[in-house]
């Protein structure tokens, strides 16, 4: 007898969904309506100027330009993809002196291995670390800790991507003395820089609370029944590695080797302050302190390179993903429908009550997100016609900051067109379906205080 055997759903990979996502980009282009609205440059950024709409003619994206939009995403996306490939080979060689395994056991030896201390406290972290504005790109130089910390705690993958990006977000998501994001969108709308703090920074210890209680929870449930991980190490780097005691004792020079890194990177973030430096000086610093790193390590030359090329290797199919990630907006551009799709969306608010219309801000910028998940580009697009919409309802433009920051940080966590989330998740070796499994219900509970706060800034006129 022959047994048919159930084909059980499997999630598409991620290549497979965000070419879908590009499929639909492209069939946009023949349905919506070409137009763009004129632009001043103010800051070095290209500012919308409301009231400019315009149709134009139509530009749909042909068979050819649907496929030239992954070279010129990749294109458009060499710097991030590089700085990913090249955090990797870097973060390889400072491994392969066994000092982020070494490093990691001593400290969970010393808290005497309180895991759900230690994944609170990771979280918090980089939570507080764009509190202020500070991380950035450079969050992804720290995945791997991460996942060296989930490996030697017993956990997952997930958690170890978690609790580092996560946090950041949260973070993110509320801007309270975020510089660039919430300044930009606080400068256009003429608003004094971190003004209206103290709702923000509600908002900040609302979604760290909601946000440690569901990682601890996971960890928790994993703990008790491991068949309940969503994804094993086993799975993204082929065994798991083993007992804490086979990775000897935390030295002297494991410590010396932290330690250049550690000040490497506290120059790159000096240098993003001081200097505006970006993802080419990080990857700069990167190579810099892999070669410094193997010299303290005593790797051999030829090994160092061995290794470093490995490194990158091992991520190259999350660096792709990136730029395919990217072609969504290339065709989006090219295809005229941007301006559109949002002058489109903001001409209904106008006509809606003023609680609804702030709800529908927020709405409309976690959608927005979706497509363009920069927060600077998102605040140079949407902020020009919130600030006028805001005034005509009568709804305060601290709101109107509000619920676009809200909107802009809250789906950047499970958006697939987000470089960074996907260079995250390149780092961690994490399929993307299986951290969207896992982060869906934080996007919906996320976005339920978000419109909770918004609701809250409009009933006491928020200012």
């Amino acid at each position: 007898m022959q047994t048919k055997k159930k084909r059980r759903f499997e999630m598409p990979d991620a290549f497979v969904i965000i070419f879908g996502i590009l499929v639909l980009a492209v069939l946009l282009t023949y349905i919506v309506p070409a137009g763009e609205f004129q632009r001043e440059e103010v800051d070095g950024r290209n500012i919308v100027i409301d009231g400019t709409y315009e149709r134009i003619e139509s530009q749909p994206a042909s068979l050819l330009s649907t496929f030239t939009s992954i070279q010129q995403g990749l294109v458009d996306s060499a710097p991030i993809i590089f700085m990913v490939l090249i955090v990797g080979a870097a973060v390889a060689v400072i491994d392969h002196t066994g000092a982020i395994n070494s490093g990691v056991n001593a400290l969970i030896s010393k808290t005497k291995n309180q895991k759900y201390l230690l994944v609170a406290a990771f979280i918090s972290i980089f939570a507080i670390l764009d509190f202020f504005g500070i991380s950035g790109n450079v969050i992804i130089a720290f995945i791997p800790i991460g996942i060296v910390l989930a490996r030697a705690l017993k956990l997952d993958p997930i958690v170890g991507v978690a609790m580092v990006y996560l946090g950041q977000y949260v973070g993110v998501a509320t801007g309270t003395f975020d510089p660039v994001i919430t300044g930009l969108a606080q400068s256009i709308a003429e608003l004094p820089l971190f003004s209206g703090w103290h709702l923000r920074l509600t908002a900040f210890f609302i979604l760290i609370i909601i946000t440690m209680i569901y990682i601890l929870r996971y960890v928790k449930r994993i703990e008790k029944d491991p068949s309940k991980r969503i994804i094993t190490f086993a799975e993204t780097d082929g065994g798991v590695q083993g007992p804490v005691e086979e990775f000897g004792p935390f030295t002297g020079r494991h410590k010396v080797v932290l330690l250049t890194a550690l000040v490497f990177m506290g120059s790159f973030i000096y240098g993003v302050f001081k200097m505006e430096w970006s993802t080419n000086e990080l990857a700069g610093i990167f190579i810099m302190m892999s070669i410094a790193v193997a010299i303290v390590g005593r790797i051999h030359m030829n090994d160092f390179v061995k290794v470093f090329i490995k490194g990158a290797q091992d991520i190259v199919y999350g660096a792709l993903v990136i730029g395919l990630a990217r072609a969504v907006v290339v065709v989006l551009e090219n295809g005229k429908i941007l301006d559109t799709i949002v002058s489109a969306a903001v001409q209904p608010m106008a006509e809606m009550p003023m609680f609804l219309a702030a709800e529908s801000m927020f709405v409309f910028n976690l959608l927005f997100n979706l497509i363009i998940t920069s927060g600077t580009g998102q605040a140079a697009i949407v902020m020009p016609f919130m600030v006028p919409l805001a005034d005509m309802l009568d709804i305060t433009r601290q709101t109107a900051v509000l619920a676009f920051k809200m909107g802009d940080g809250i789906t950047n966590i499970i958006a697939p067109t987000s470089g960074v989330l996907m260079a995250v998740l390149a780092i961690g070796k994490v399929p993307y379906a299986k951290w969207f499994k896992f982060v869906l219900p934080l996007v919906l509970m996320w976005s339920v205080v978000g419109l909770i706060m918004v609701a809250i800034a409009v009933m006491t006129g928020y200012n």
